[in-house]
């Protein structure tokens, strides 16, 4: 008789579901890390564990310091010790602990995502961006999608970061407020939302540049893809601090640029990408053309509803 196959995705423990005095021997989000000291003096290590199921917290009260070295708030961690109680609420008391590396350090298991599937969202994209017959946008277009890594980094990619969850908020909860699409995948659907609504104003409008105008709503957040890194939360990389996202698009879309694309569309382009947060937030340019006026409107309605639907506005459910 041939033996059962192992499947190691059935062995993952999540947080959730541990017991007391069950061995603990997986990888988390260390979203807290404090170094304490006892009653009698000795240091101690406390640490709040996430996965998508919940948290947790974890001590260490032996090899403290050794043990703090090996790791820091913000790593996805491994983890290997015992479930205990510490004041009535279960713990895991830690053996070891350190950062963890290589496959197993795959933030999409800790952090917020898109409910939305995202292969369908990616083929929507493909057919927005078939319905630019501009030569020179269209091979932009080409090359930025296919671009294999940066295709898998708008897949990746919110809009903004979620604001970090506190120990007592649950798994799930502690999106940003201000923020929309906070979660993987975000980016990709706010695109293609904008760009939808992008195709759909052109035949109410029609002398808008449709060519122009969609290729723009494609292109417009692509800075987003270098703007965060991903560990136990989404946090802003030092390019997307210094820089931008509206800058780092620019640059992704010159690295791009076919010799098809002349000069004056190309800056055509860029005018809509810079002014898409409005003339407030690109240094009080005004808008030189109503395509990057439409940009901004499809751009902040898209947002705003979205906010409203997730996190309520002024009046809204009320």
């Amino acid at each position: 008789m041939a033996s059962a196959t192992h499947d190691p995705i059935q062995d993952v423990q999540t947080l959730a579901t541990l017991r007391l005095d069950e061995e603990v021997d997986a990888v988390f989000a260390c979203t807290r890390k404090e170094r304490q000291i006892s009653r009698v003096g000795s240091p101690y290590l406390t640490i709040e564990l996430r996965d998508s199921t919940g948290t947790l917290l974890a001590r260490a009260f032996r090899d403290a310091d050794v043990l703090a070295g090996r790791f820091e708030r913000g790593d996805l961690v491994r983890v290997r010790g015992r479930v205990g109680r510490f004041r009535d609420e279960l713990q895991i008391e830690l053996q070891t602990i350190a950062r963890a590396d290589g496959a197993e350090a795959d933030p999409t298991r800790f952090l917020p995502a898109a409910y939305r599937d995202l292969d369908e969202l990616e083929g929507f994209l493909e057919h927005l961006a078939r319905e630019v017959y501009d030569p020179g946008l269209k091979q932009l277009l080409e090359r930025l999608l296919g671009d294999a890594d940066l295709r898998a980094a708008i897949r990746l990619a919110p809009c903004s970061p979620p604001v970090s969850r506190s120990a007592s908020r649950p798994s799930g909860q502690g999106r940003s407020p201000s923020g929309h699409h906070a979660y993987l995948g975000g980016l990709l659907e706010h695109t293609v939302a904008v760009a939808t609504m992008a195709l759909e104003l052109c035949p109410l409008h029609t002398r808008l540049d449709r060519d122009l105008l969609v290729s723009a709503a494609i292109v417009h957040d692509l800075g987003k893809t270098r703007e965060y890194t991903y560990g136990a939360e989404i946090e802003r990389s030092r390019e997307g601090r210094l820089l931008g996202h509206v800058e780092l698009g620019l640059r992704l879309i010159a690295g791009h640029a076919p010799p098809t694309l002349k000069d004056e569309r190309l800056v055509a382009l860029e005018h809509c990408v810079i002014l898409h947060h409005g003339a407030d937030a690109a240094q009080g340019q005004r808008f030189a053309s109503p395509e990057a006026l439409a940009l901004y409107r499809l751009n902040t309605l898209d947002a705003q509803v979205k906010g409203a639907l997730e996190h309520g506005a002024p009046g809204f459910g009320s």
